[in-house]
């Protein structure tokens, strides 16, 4: 959940004045990327609790607001092609449900005045919905979405059987992030796709993970997403509050979790072309 969520895990990813970078912590021990993906994991409930885990659904808010551009698609759910009203003067908080289910399979919906945008992806095919934007026929993914949730789909992260998924681990060092010890990992994806991960030092969990720049004003501004309130469901730890920051953006977009379901019964239907 994403991490992206972290979950989403994610999905659905700046460079903070409260993060120090650069600035390695000395006294941490020395761990290998491997080492601290192993401590990793087991702090988000162990190798065989994700294995068991064969859907993931969720459903909370997102924040949408603050100022009159379009709102753009938030990575720590992992929104890929949906794309949401005009932000309004107001900050407001839009209802969400999430479905993943391996392998690969992912379906959002994003409420607003009484319309519904839809996101599915069936592990190879995506498309989308957007009332939003008056656009009511259905639309494939882009190849640059189909990207993006070639990074977003696993519905237990990067981490857990990285090596499986053909991901290379690299440790780059220690940073002090909003106060905290981290490890900053890089992740090198079997597609060539890189993104860092910064891992507590005393928790052994996601603090933060790079991600997909946007493009502001005509300028790629460099994005992050913070993972906040790690709570225990079915013997996992999923973060119930995500924050994603954009350089040169002073507000940031927070995702609250309200329910997390283990294992709901979710049908392939779920994830088919929208009609």
């Amino acid at each position: 959940m994403s991490h992206r969520f972290m979950l989403f895990y994610g999905s659905l990813l700046v460079l903070s004045a409260s993060v120090v970078l650069g600035a390695d912590s000395q006294s941490l021990p020395k761990l290998s990327a491997d080492q601290v993906i192993e401590k990793n994991v087991a702090a988000r409930g162990g190798l065989q609790a994700w294995r068991a885990v064969q859907s993931l659904s969720m459903s909370g808010k997102m924040d949408a607001g603050g100022n009159e551009s379009k709102t753009r698609p938030t990575p720590g759910v992992r929104t890929g092609g949906v794309q949401l009203p005009r932000r309004q003067a107001e900050q407001a908080q839009l209802p969400f449900r999430m479905e993943m289910k391996r392998q690969r399979k992912q379906r959002l919906e994003i409420d607003f005045r009484g319309q519904t945008a839809i996101q599915v992806f069936d592990g190879t095919h995506g498309w989308k919905l957007r009332p939003f934007l008056n656009r009511h026929e259905v639309e494939p993914f882009s190849s640059d979405e189909l990207k993006a949730m070639d990074l977003q789909s696993d519905l237990d992260g990067p981490l857990v059987d990285y090596v499986a998924k053909g991901t290379k681990a690299e440790m780059e060092g220690t940073e002090r992030v909003e106060g905290k010890d981290t490890y900053r990992l890089k992740l090198t994806y079997k597609n060539g796709a890189s993104q860092h991960v910064w891992i507590d030092a005393n928790t052994f969990l996601e603090t933060k993970i790079e991600g997909t720049p946007r493009k502001l004003d005509g300028k790629l501004h460099n994005v992050e997403i913070y993972y906040r309130d790690y709570r225990t469901v079915s013997l996992v730890k999923v973060p119930y509050l995500t924050e994603t920051k954009v350089q040169g953006v002073n507000q940031a977009e927070k995702i609250e979790i309200d329910e997390v379901a283990i294992n709901a019964r979710v049908e392939d239907s779920r994830f088919a072309k929208l009609q």
